[in-house]
């Protein structure tokens, strides 16, 4: 137990002296637990005992009840009812349970048909001048003994109760109280002076059932330092995040002045996200330090992908894709600059120091481009960079001419292209997707077999497989043109070529096995001339 001392009041104002209070480790007044409540009850019973013509009680509390800080409900406008002392004897100096309370029951009732009980009363009846009883929802009830100036200067709910009663009333309930420890916690801090001291260790769920409570009874006082305290206490999680911003707009709505703690999750500069995520773009594509940018990558890929998710974003999407699309047409720029740099005939002679920065900044470039494209395709918005990356024809020309090692770096593109295309993850025109196969299959197919062996994020069973599958989305006369000269290839190259086998077959059934007219838009039947011969 501690104490908070108040000051004599005079002239004919309640005398308060020291008020004995529950006190947490963290020096919170705060309610006894239900284990509690239940402890006392049963220390109060054999009280009852000298009377010879009550039976035994019984336990009348379940043993097993669900913590208040587990209980979650919407706030509730407070029920409250004025009982006067001769309806209820409310100033008994010692907490007590009536006989006709521990009166014999029948065994097992429900809890909502218990008899009230007074599990624990907080403050000294001698020097309080009222009480107010909390009743729970669990059978039992709070007794405490408070000083009505104390309700009044600090409460507007109390205010107004005792304004509309007899100036000698002496006992005020309220009923239904869904969090009966954070009730009397709120209470107690009304005798606080340093209430935002009492906070500071305490955890945000609690502040923010205090904060609850101190709504309900327009504890301004307490309502501005909960608010202090949420705006200057970190929130850990997205959980909590939410329960405190949610929170904190139902007191928006109420006309509180909220704009502190919100700030932390809303601005008031005008900040276009065009801008803003352009910034972020340019520092990830130019960054050169390795570990940092590709964990970056990883993380702005994430997020978007999050925001693409959510439907109010769609309005910004065609901002973000025109962002997008203006880095994607830099690094094309500078990546055929790197490439008719290094296809020079003079570059081959240089020093290695002079020709070592190139080729990282080639290999720079290239993941650049392969990192906008995987976003464009999680948007899908990829169809651009398709028609894009297909008239291309002058960087494909410069790629036989330089080092392998230097190169292969465009090839990945081409390959996430392809399997893009045929998972249907982008929807190019029948044009882009001829010249997309007509322009970059033949370098992919030099680059194949480094792929295998030098990319370790190189799938060859999902890149052949995508590659067929573009190729088997063309007309039937391009498909045999295309199939026909990477057969020519394979039988060459074998295992250092892409194995499209399965599209080959595919491409033979419609052209011999099952083909189809145009005119009749059935399986072509027999000549009827070589039928009728052979009738006869």
């Amino acid at each position: 137990m501690a104490e908070i001392r108040l000051t004599k009041v005079e002239q004919g104002q309640t005398k308060i002296r020291n008020v004995p209070i529950a006190v947490t480790p963290e020096g919170f007044w705060c309610c006894p637990s239900p284990v509690v409540f239940q402890k006392t009850i049963k220390a109060q019973n054999p009280l009852n005992k000298t009377k010879p013509s009550s039976p035994p009680p019984k336990t009348t509390v379940q043993k097993k009840r669900t913590p208040f800080n587990e209980r979650k409900a919407p706030p509730t406008p407070l029920r409250s009812s004025v009982v006067s002392d001769d309806q209820r004897n409310c100033g008994s100096d010692t907490p007590g349970v009536s006989a006709s309370i521990v009166s014999e029951r029948t065994p097992r009732p429900k809890i909502e048909s218990l008899p009230r009980k007074v599990a624990i009363e907080f403050g000294e009846p001698g020097t309080s001048d009222m009480k107010v009883v909390l009743l729970g929802k669990q059978g039992f009830c709070v007794k405490l003994s408070v000083h009505k100036n104390v309700l009044v200067e600090n409460s507007s709910f109390f205010a107004d109760k005792l304004s509309e009663e007899e100036s000698n009333l002496s006992c005020l309930e309220i009923d239904d109280c869904e969090d009966v420890e954070i009730y009397v916690e709120t209470v107690g801090l009304m005798y606080c002076k340093e209430m935002k001291q009492r906070l500071i260790k305490q955890s945000v769920s609690r502040v923010l059932r205090i904060l609850k409570v101190a709504e309900l009874l327009s504890f301004n006082t307490c309502i501005q330092s909960c608010l202090e305290y949420l705006e200057a206490v970190p929130w850990i999680g997205d959980e909590e995040e939410e329960k405190v911003v949610s929170s904190v707009i139902r007191l928006q709505n109420e006309g509180i002045g909220v704009t502190p703690v919100l700030k932390r999750v809303s601005s008031n500069v005008a900040n276009p996200p065009k801008d803003t995520i352009s910034h972020i773009m340019e520092l990830v594509l130019k960054s050169n330090e390795e570990k940092g940018r590709r964990e970056m990558k990883s993380v702005v890929l994430k997020l978007l992908r999050e925001n693409n998710s959510l439907p109010s974003y769609t309005d910004s999407s065609d901002i973000c894709n025109d962002t997008i699309y203006s880095s994607c047409r830099s690094c094309l720029n500078s990546l055929l600059s790197l490439f008719k740099q290094a296809a020079e005939p003079e570059f081959s002679d240089k020093p290695l120091d002079n020709k070592e920065p190139v080729v990282k900044q080639i290999a720079l470039e290239a993941d650049n481009l392969s990192w906008l494209l995987e976003i464009l395709a999680d948007r899908q918005a990829a169809d651009e960079f398709a028609l894009m990356w297909s008239s291309q024809q002058e960087l494909a020309a410069l790629h036989s001419k330089l080092p392998i090692v230097s190169r292969y770096h465009v090839s990945c593109i081409t390959s996430r292209l392809f399997v893009g295309i045929g998972r249907g993850e982008l929807l190019p025109s029948k044009d882009t997707r001829h010249l997309l196969l007509q322009t970059w299959l033949q370098p992919l197919i030099n680059d194949y077999s480094w792929l295998q062996h030098g990319c370790r994020s190189f799938d060859r069973k999902v890149v052949e497989e995508g590659i067929g599958r573009t190729i088997l989305t063309l007309p039937l006369e391009n498909q045999r043109s295309i199939l026909l000269a990477w057969l020519g290839t394979f039988l060459k190259a074998g295992d250092n070529c892409p194995n499209l086998q399965r599209a080959f077959e595919v491409w033979w059934r419609r052209t011999f096995i099952r083909p189809y007219t145009e005119t009749q838009g059935s399986p072509q039947q027999p000549d009827s001339s070589m039928t009728s011969r052979q009738e006869t």
